[in-house]
């Protein structure tokens, strides 16, 4: 029970085979990963860059406009009269 039998070192043969052997799907693996990585890395520069530019564009000083105040129309005191009835 504690060997392997050859029928097990056939499957480990196979499985190191389909991932170290022929075209370098390892190595592609690996540049995939990184290109992915990379392009990420990029994506958060440039949104980064977007909250810049549009926290300088809130910058701007804000427009004041004028009025004239509102004219009080009943003072607390002619509220609490009429109120009393």
């Amino acid at each position: 029970m504690g060997t392997f039998s050859i029928w097990h070192w056939i499957i480990v043969l196979a499985v190191i085979l389909l991932l170290f052997g022929g075209r370098g799907k390892i190595p592609n693996l690996m540049r995939d990963m990184g290109q992915g990585i990379n392009a990420f890395k990029k994506g958060l520069k440039e949104e980064d860059k977007d909250k810049v530019k549009a926290d300088d564009t809130a910058a701007e000083p804000e427009k004041v406009i004028e009025t004239e105040p509102a004219a009080a129309s009943a003072t607390v005191e002619e509220k609490d009269t009429a109120a009393r009835g």
